[in-house]
């Protein structure tokens, strides 16, 4: 690349590439330790769910002489469960999200560290090797994946506009 006497090479941009690359990696990671934290929470809530429903379903004494009436313990033991069942099944999906997210993350990393080897073993030049960053970027929609820096694709495009 050369704009304002900056020119940058095969090594800067293989560089570059091997940088982006674990930079995704690093956020996979992350979004793997909120996984499984989202993961616990969800099997505390299904033994919590467990617990109540086997509490629930002992019944009455088995002494006891009349027939069991609803009361309002049981209505709120009944709406609680629910409310736990719903929040359960949301904590589901967004792990299930997290999961998705997480592999989205991890091959884009493949993708630029597999860019990254290419360009140091068969790029021309400089300018060879930008064209092809920046045709990967948007091939792979990757601004979408970077929220706190700008891609080279990015750069190129608010340079030439």
């Amino acid at each position: 690349m050369s704009k304002d006497g900056v020119t940058l090479s095969v090594a800067e941009l293989a560089e570059y590439c091997g940088t982006q690359a674990r930079l995704l990696a690093g956020r996979s990671e992350t979004l793997g330790a909120e996984t499984d934290e989202l993961l616990d929470e969800i099997d505390a809530d299904i033994s919590e769910i467990r617990d109540r429903l086997a509490s629930h379903s002992k019944g009455p004494d088995a002494g006891a002489v009349a027939p069991p009436t609803p009361n309002s313990t049981e209505s709120d033991d009944i709406t609680e469960l629910d409310a736990l069942e719903t929040d359960l099944e949301r904590k589901q999906a967004v792990a299930e999200a997290k999961r998705k997210r997480m592999a989205a993350f991890q091959e884009l990393s493949g993708a630029y560290a597999e860019l990254a080897a290419d360009l140091t073993e068969s790029a021309e030049d400089g300018q060879e090797a930008l064209r092809r960053v920046v045709q990967f970027e948007q091939d792979h929609d990757a601004p979408a994946y970077f929220d706190d820096q700008q891609t080279l694709l990015e750069i190129v495009a608010e340079s030439d506009g």
